[in-house]
């Protein structure tokens, strides 16, 4: 999640373990730095564009390096601070907490993150909340600006950190109880209009937990469904799409595809732009400007040819449209996505589907 949400929660963690053996001060502002310490990965280079957005959130997320950092980083504190030195083992097991608490939260992100590496080396992505959820983080904000008014440690405002760990965890627990019950309504959705996916996905809108994008994915097409949790009686709202799997025929040997259809866990698109075969994860932001499109191909008189991997960011993440759009679907108000229902295939008939010479693996 965002950088003040991770920050946040590092602190509320500290000080609830910490708090009363160093002061609620000093153990929000070591939770709150401890918590940001596993995003440090973004200034970790990589070879290609598609190598930084797969591995981003990689083995430092993971609990069992945390487990191993732990006693390295909490022996530090314990030197540090004097009210640590009798509390070994409780300030190793806040350490661990602070850091394993960041990746499970990112775990619960669409982006997900590699939270069992090396023993499960896949990301875990649950997808129930936004990447910036203010009914997360602002009970959070709240109890960390308190702690680092207060000196001294008190019942009081013990009581309130823990309120405020309790009720976010277990908005966090609802979301995923909501996503399942979002995915089995979008499948009766899609049913009643004659659809039968391979794969439904929901995932949860941005700032919110009532509004869920869905995707029904075929082989050759996907569907978007929209649908809150205030929605009163009508059509759903559903946009189908084109995939054009036959543009990734040519690139699917290539290192680059397949890190895209790993990292994605399938859900993801082929278009041309202009001479470009591009590739959009489709599960974040909206189609058609999705957050992460990769162009790996390039189309000439001789076919498909793979080419060195480049980000395009040729699209408008969101139109001007949409926050209208937004707010009534979030209130459960019908309402048509103008840059979807407009959207078209960008692939020309006829287009070329030879494979060309290859002259990059990606």
């Amino acid at each position: 999640m965002d950088s003040i949400t991770q920050f946040v929660l590092g602190a509320a963690v500290s000080t609830a373990c910490l708090g009363s053996k160093i002061g609620p001060r000093k153990a929000a502002i070591v939770g709150g730095l401890l918590g940001t310490l596993p995003d440090l990965d973004v200034f970790i280079p990589f070879d290609d564009p598609i190598d930084s957005f797969v591995y981003h959130r990689g083995w430092s997320h993971s609990i069992f390096v945390h487990a191993l950092a732990a006693p390295v980083v909490g022996e530090v504190l314990v030197r540090l601070f004097k009210g640590l030195r009798e509390h070994r083992w409780l300030t190793w097991g806040a350490v661990f907490l602070v850091f394993a608490t960041h990746a499970m939260i990112d775990a619960m992100t669409v982006y997900g993150t590699r939270i069992f590496w090396p023993v499960y080396p896949d990301p875990v992505g649950v997808g129930s909340v936004f990447i910036i959820d203010p009914l997360y983080s602002i009970p959070l904000l709240i109890v960390v600006i308190y702690a680092l008014c207060k000196k001294n440690w008190t019942s009081r405002l013990r009581n309130w950190v823990a309120g405020a760990l309790i009720a976010t965890t277990a908005y966090m627990g609802l979301s995923v109880v909501l996503q399942q019950y979002v995915q089995g309504q979008a499948r009766l959705a899609f049913q009643s209009e004659g659809i039968e996916p391979d794969a439904v996905y929901a995932i949860a809108a941005p700032f919110n937990i009532l509004l869920w994008k869905v995707i029904g994915l075929e082989e050759d097409r996907y569907e978007n469904l929209y649908y809150s949790l205030l929605d009163g009686p009508g059509d759903p709202e559903i946009y189908e799409h084109p995939r054009h799997p036959e543009l990734a025929a040519c690139l699917s040997d290539t290192a680059a595809f397949q890190k895209l259809e790993w990292f994605s866990r399938g859900f993801f698109r082929t278009e041309l732009v202009g001479d470009k075969v591009v590739v959009s994860d489709l599960r974040m932001g909206l189609t058609p400007g999705y957050a992460f499109r990769f162009a790996i191909g390039e189309l000439d008189d001789n076919g498909i040819r793979p080419i060195e991997p480049e980000r395009d960011t040729g699209l408008e993440r969101i139109d001007s449209d949409d926050w209208d759009w937004f707010v009534a679907r979030l209130k459960g108000l019908p309402s048509v996505r103008n840059a979807e229902a407009n959207a078209s295939a960008v692939v020309a008939s006829g287009a070329p589907r030879a494979c060309g010479a290859s002259s990059a693996t990606g």
